[in-house]
């Protein structure tokens, strides 16, 4: 297999974009680099083809998460492509913002007013920026990973890495002004004693407590219970971002099924499936604070998004998606389990089943992690130790996929006893975390 154009892509990108990319997840060195081809040419359903005309089974990240139903489906697209056809943007609003608020709402009958947006890591600068305009406040107690923007990032301010341990390790928060050192207290999940003391100390000036409702571990009984009483009792607004876990088990939030109820909740991912759209929605008391602040973008306010989601929303709910997506990542999760004690390999497993992910449990894991990359592509798969399930893959796929993952950690757990892992790499180590790319 040759990725020759695939190869001079990246290094053609390396010379005009920072970072190669706009996705640190989508960077070629986080998977197998010199190896993992980086670009696509086309993709539809679970397949996609390289620049060089390779065709790949994507059995790995899915678009990063986005692609919920699959790669150019064709009941989302035939709704966009009418929508372009008929103006995509013009000097008067588009009836699908309304439309989707009101779908969005019914969903989640705690909730009563919309906004939209294009990207997950700006709807949840916007729900941030409600809540404190909101309460009045500064501070905000946060669980979990929200993206790039300052109020999150600020955490690592003044720290060595306060926001290791919510998903990405290694965030420089240079650029992020210092001014906002403090104002982002990290309380890891299930951990209630670490969020009572943020709230006790800082009880008048928390605006919002920040929360993903699941990623790696199963919320404890009463957790969410006694975050919404801590929540009541300083006056903060309960965000939960749904931005991964949203029309994952079910069509709608993860948190209908935990039992939450937030202030204010932000998806934004698999709403579009590929194309760009987020929404933050809420109680009408909190929402209204929208309109004493200043928020508001031009490109917020075209048509596509908000066509592609409504899309997305009635296929879900009509094929009961989030179902299927549980039982392929329940049997993934299975598979990878089953292969690895086959061959006395040791790996470890966690994440919700439609957002699986494994760890090798060596010094060398990433090394390992490369060639299982490597291995899997010579075998015509897009594999990581990342599953996402998209409502595209069908147990076939599941059972081809699990085949050859079979022989990849035989072949792996062989090279490991030999300590000859690193010489059977074709390119280099994975790397963890960020890293600056040069």
């Amino acid at each position: 297999m040759r990725i020759t154009k695939s190869l001079k892509m990246q290094e053609k990108a390396k010379d005009r974009i920072p970072g190669m990319t706009q996705l640190l997840s989508k960077r070629p060195d986080m998977f197998a680099p010199g190896v993992w081809p980086g670009y696509f040419s086309k993709a539809k359903g679970v397949e996609v083809w390289d620049l060089d005309g390779n065709r790949y089974l994507d059995m790995s990240i899915s678009g990063i998460g986005a692609n919920v139903l699959g790669y150019a489906d064709p009941d989302v697209d035939s709704a966009v492509v009418t929508a372009i056809k008929k103006g995509t943007s013009c000097s008067l609003n588009c009836p699908e913002e309304p439309e989707l608020a009101e779908l969005l709402c019914e969903i989640h009958p705690w909730a009563e007013k919309a906004k939209f947006a294009r990207t997950g890591g700006e709807a949840m600068a916007i729900a941030v920026r409600i809540a404190r305009a909101h309460t009045g406040r500064d501070k905000v107690a946060f669980c979990g990973y929200h993206g790039w923007h300052d109020w999150y990032l600020s955490a690592n301010l003044g720290t060595e890495n306060a926001l290791g341990e919510h998903l990405l390790p290694g965030l420089d928060p240079r650029g992020v002004p210092k001014g906002l050192t403090g104002t982002a207290l990290p309380f890891r999940y299930n951990k209630l004693e670490e969020l009572r003391t943020i709230a006790e100390r800082n009880r008048k000036s928390i605006a919002a407590i920040v929360m993903e409702p699941i990623r790696n571990d199963k919320p404890l009984p009463g957790f969410f219970d006694e975050v919404r009483s801590i929540a009541n009792d300083i006056g903060a607004v309960l965000i939960i971002d749904e931005i991964s876990a949203g029309f994952r088990m079910n069509s709608g939030g993860a948190h209908l099924i935990l039992g939450i109820e937030p202030d204010i909740a932000v998806f934004s991912k698999a709403l579009g499936n590929g194309y760009p759209v987020a929404a933050i929605i809420g109680k009408a008391d909190v929402m209204n604070a929208a309109q004493n602040t200043f928020i508001s973008s031009t490109n917020w306010t075209e048509r596509v998004g908000p066509t592609a989601a409504i899309a997305v929303i009635k296929k879900h709910r009509k094929t009961n998606a989030g179902k299927h997506l549980m039982s392929i990542g329940e049997a993934i999760q299975k598979g990878w389990r089953e292969a690895a004690e086959r061959c006395g390999l040791n790996i470890e497993i966690s994440g919700i089943p439609p957002l699986s992910h494994f760890v090798f449990q060596y010094q060398n894991g990433l090394t390992i992690k490369a060639l299982f990359v490597q291995l899997m592509l010579d075998k015509g798969f897009l594999a990581s130790t990342l599953f996402y399930s998209m409502y595209a893959h069908k147990p076939d796929h599941v059972k081809r996929y699990l085949k050859a993952v079979d022989s990849s950690f035989s072949e792996i757990a062989h090279y490991n006893r030999k300590g000859d892992i690193e010489r059977r790499l074709k390119g280099k180590p994975a790397v963890s975390g960020f890293k600056r790319l040069t």
